[in-house]
């Protein structure tokens, strides 16, 4: 099964640790998204791009300070070599200092239909020239990780999901929560009707849409409240 485009989405992540990725790429849906042959999912191990003998990545900061700057060599020919598979693909950093990741932004680079280069920073940050061939940076959040892998998958999980075809059903994606505006989803229940003592709402068993439709939309807004 392949997407509009009649051939997968190409998603790449440059990372030092390709090997975080492994489980994370080979389960689930994301699995499930490359067994049909709607995405491509691979990593670019950054080591390779490194420089001499020991592949050098990383070095101290002009004007000094503590830690160590990921090389604008390196990143610059793993995004080339990245490129090379992918022309049209957009390159993503991931940052503190990047836009903060919402439903709106993964919904947006799904419907864009193009393939990404994902870039996950480590140490104590990179060489600022890296800006010059990043098409967005992207935060998910306010705290302190030690690389971009993590959010690297976050970003990988949250697109894939959208794109059609991916989760099965044609609505799975638009009704879950952050889809309409309202930032939780309604309550939720599955069998058995009773369980220690603690029963499913008379509503959902009543087979009335209208009423289930109401009952879900009420209790939505009152999480959210």
């Amino acid at each position: 099964m392949l997407n509009n485009m009649n051939k997968p989405r190409l998603i790449q992540v440059i990372t030092l640790f390709p090997e975080m990725f492994t489980g994370v790429f080979g389960a689930s849906m994301l699995w499930k998204a490359q067994d049909r042959e709607i995405v491509k999912l691979t990593t670019i191990d950054l080591r390779q791009f490194g420089l001499g003998p020991r592949r050098q990545v990383d070095d101290m900061p002009y004007g000094g300070g503590d830690g160590m700057l990921l090389k604008p060599e390196p990143l610059f020919a793993a995004v080339e070599a990245a490129r090379a598979n992918d022309l049209e693909a957009l390159v993503l950093l991931m940052t503190p200092r990047g836009g903060r990741w919402q439903q709106a932004a993964a919904q947006a680079l799904a419907d864009e239909q193009c393939g990404l280069i994902i870039i996950c920073g480590r140490y104590e940050g990179y060489d600022e020239r890296i800006i010059s061939i990043v098409d967005r940076q992207i935060s998910v959040g306010d705290y302190v990780l030690t690389g971009g892998e993590i959010p690297a998958m976050a970003i990988v999980d949250s697109v894939t999901r959208l794109i059609p075809g991916v989760l099965g059903g044609e609505q799975s994606a638009a009704i879950e929560s952050f889809s309409d505006g309202l930032t939780l989803e309604y309550p939720q229940y599955t069998r058995p009707a009773e369980f220690n003592s603690m029963k499913v709402p008379d509503v959902l068993l009543s087979g009335n849409h209208a009423e289930i439709e109401a009952w879900r939309k009420a209790n939505s807004q009152k999480i959210n409240s």
